[in-house]
Parts: C-alpha cells; sequence; structure tokens
C-alpha cells in the first residue's frame, strides 16, 4: 500500500512542532518514515560534520556507514550537489557505497535549515529494485523543508 503522504506529513509535523534540535528532529523523522512503508528497509541520516564529510547520525534498519566522503556513493552525491538522488538500481550508479549487500535501490535527499545550509542527507533504501518514485521523492522532500526550518 502507497503511503499516505498527507498523513505522514501531519504526524510528523504534529510530533516535531516547536523543535529545533537537529539530532531530535532526525530521529524521529527517520523512525516515522521507516515505519510508513515496507519499501523502506533502511531509513536515516547522515550530518554534515565538516567541510567535504558526512557522518552517520539517526537511523532506523541494520548498521549504515559510519563515515561518507561528498565525493562517493549517492548519499556524497546528493551533498556535494545539493540535489535528490533518485537511483533504481544502485549497481549501476557509479562509486554506489555497499553498506548493505542486500540494498537495490535508493532516494537520498538534502536536509537545509531555512538558511539554506546543508545539515545533512535523508537516506532510504529499498531491498527491491526501482522501489522509488518522483512523488516519493516530492513528499519526502516537502516534509524535510517543513520539519528543518526552524532547525538549529
Amino acid at each position: 500500500m502507497p503511503v499516505n503522504y498527507s498523513e505522514l506529513s501531519a504526524q510528523i509535523i504534529a510530533l516535531t512542532a516547536g523543535e529545533r534540535d537537529t539530532v531530535s528532529l532526525m530521529a524521529t523523522l527517520a523512525c516515522e518514515v521507516h515505519r510508513a512503508d515496507a519499501r523502506f528497509d533502511w531509513t536515516g541520516f547522515y550530518r554534515v560534520v565538516a567541510p567535504d564529510i558526512l557522518k552517520i547520525g539517526p537511523y532506523q534498519g541494520g548498521h549504515g556507514c559510519l563515515v561518507i566522503p561528498f565525493s562517493r556513493g549517492v548519499c556524497g552525491a546528493c551533498a556535494r550537489t545539493g540535489e535528490v538522488q533518485l537511483v533504481p538500481d544502485v549497481e549501476a550508479f557509479p562509486g554506489h557505497i555497499a553498506c548493505a549487500a542486500s540494498t537495490r535501490s535508493e532516494l537520498v535527499l538534502p536536509v537545509r535549515n531555512a538558511a539554506g545550509r546543508l545539515l545533512g542527507v535523508f537516506d532510504i533504501d529499498s531491498d527491491l529494485p526501482d522501489a522509488f518514485s518522483q512523488t516519493d521523492a516530492e513528499e519526502l522532500q516537502s516534509i524535510l523543508d517543513q520539519v528543518f526550518a526552524e532547525a538549529e
């Protein structure tokens, strides 16, 4: 059953209302999005911690990579370009980092505060090929933009 993004958005907005702490927001979002759809096998954040370096943040699912440079992988590409990465087949993505051998497709979205500062990326992996749609990307980006608008 597809995600009811209207309900998911309302739930997340209600849970995070008034919260400005980035890690708290990330933890809540990772949990709620992960539970929203069986396609989402790994759901979490990589935080910008230094120039051109992402480190793992709150997530749901199996272990993730601890450090990802902007120069590598799907998450790095999202952080480097600031653009959504919708990857139907991770094996066909140059420089893909296999944190989990079972991952077949991936959706990574930039996470910015209202000032436009990149806080990190939101990464969703699926064990199914071509699991994500443009609608998933647009709806999730909208939720991220609302939730992190007031983040520190």
